[in-house]
């Protein structure tokens, strides 16, 4: 069997891939409600109509006063003001303060005016009728959210591309941004080889694997901010893969093939990506384990994806082009963050130099510090990434890592 020619970094891999898209990007957008958009990216940017928060507020329970009004208040020698009123919870604080004087505030309610000051309640007690004593001085300014201390009015808040967190659909929420313009999901066409393989809601037959990959497959894309447009089941078949992937450069954005990329008589998906049209297959063979016989590849501006078989290895070569790509056509920064955890080996692991390998590890607490100990298992067993929370690199240069060693755990 005739064996990989060139075998490319995962890196230099990646930048070929994204670097033969066209560029710029272009993005297409649709509005949704902003309540419908967590997970969205932005197309466009987003300026406050108004102040946060639109008046000063009271930061605690307590009283609104003159700070100067309070200056050297202790317990033995307190400050004494007249309480004028209350300012009331979602109404306009109608009261004015002059100095040594004192309105009742709860926390979130408005600024009287004339007063720059809170006193929390509890530095507080009642004298006389119609009299507190202030038992603390407070600074001018003190335990109170100034207008305009979040946002100001015209500022910009949220640029376009940016992912749209909870947070996120809070605060435009707070600016009475109801409705906001993000760009439209790249969609992903998923297509699954494998004479072998059946719908997971049909009963094995000898011979027959449940189809794993699509699904796995799908659910990372839609986590990743992609619309799966399509997940076909095909046998290993020249006559039925190319029109499929026909269609599916016709309608969609993304291209994912599994299985059919090792070089053997069977293997006959290089052959039908590169009829696809120009550029054709930028890369077959990564210097990675597992997914070492990955295909990258670029139809007349449509970027195509081919995978494994094994569903560990379809699994883990996807968390690692994809994301990217997506990031890429939804116009948001290549480099997000990805939740990691450090973490020391359980076990020596060995590895060969030159190639990088990406190691399934679950972690364990030991009282402060996390263990990260591997999961062995074949890359045709999904089972290994299911006992797994993320994965360890070990880097080309290295021929292996020492128990003990500390270690990046990048988490599922």
């Amino acid at each position: 069997m005739p064996e990989f020619l060139h075998l490319l970094p995962p890196d230099e891999a990646l930048k070929t891939w994204l670097t033969a898209l066209p560029q710029p990007v272009e993005f297409n957008c649709e509005r949704l409600d902003t309540a419908q958009a967590l997970n969205r990216v932005l197309g466009e940017d987003i300026t406050a109509p108004e102040a946060l928060p639109p008046f000063p507020r009271s930061t605690v329970d307590g009283y609104a006063v003159h700070a100067a009004s309070t200056f050297g208040a202790t317990p033995s020698l307190p400050a004494y003001l007249d309480l004028q009123g209350e300012v009331r919870m979602g109404q306009e604080a109608t009261l004015a303060l002059e100095p040594a004087q004192a309105a009742l505030i709860h926390t979130g309610g408005m600024i009287p005016d004339g007063a720059d000051a809170v006193v929390m309640i509890e530095d507080t007690q009642r004298a006389h009728e119609g009299q507190i004593e202030v038992l603390k001085a407070v600074a001018s300014g003190e335990n109170i959210l100034q207008a305009g201390e979040d946002v100001k009015a015209g500022q910009l808040v949220l640029p376009a591309g940016k992912r749209l967190r909870p947070q996120e659909i809070g605060g435009l929420m707070a600016l009475g941004v109801t409705s906001v313009l993000v760009r439209k999901r790249p969609r992903v066409g998923i297509i699954s080889t494998g004479d072998e393989l059946i719908s997971p809601d049909q009963q094995l037959e000898p011979g027959q694997v449940r189809d794993v990959n699509s699904y796995s497959l799908a659910a990372l894309i839609n986590r990743l901010g992609g619309e799966v447009s399509r997940q076909l089941l095909l046998p290993d078949d020249r006559q039925q893969l190319q029109p499929a992937l026909k269609l599916a450069q016709a309608e969609d954005d993304v291209i994912v093939v599994t299985a059919g990329s090792s070089v053997s008589e069977r293997d006959l998906t290089a052959d039908t990506i590169a009829a696809l049209g120009k550029p054709g297959v930028l890369v077959h063979g990564i210097q990675i384990k597992p997914g070492k016989p990955t295909i990258l590849a670029s139809a007349e501006g449509t970027p195509v994806l081919g995978l494994p078989g094994n569903p560990v290895s379809a699994f883990i070569i996807a968390g690692i082009f994809l994301p990217p790509l997506l990031q890429l056509l939804l116009g948001g920064a290549q480099n997000t963050p990805q939740a990691v955890v450090a973490a020391s080996l359980t076990v020596n692991i060995a590895s060969l130099a030159g190639r990088e390998d990406f190691v399934p590890v679950r972690l364990q607490q030991e009282g402060e510090a996390w263990l990260a100990e591997p999961v062995y298992g074949r890359s045709n067993l999904i089972f290994t990434l299911v006992r797994a929370d993320g994965l360890i690199r070990i880097p080309p240069a290295a021929t292996g890592l020492d128990k003990g060693a500390q270690v990046m755990v990048h988490l599922f």
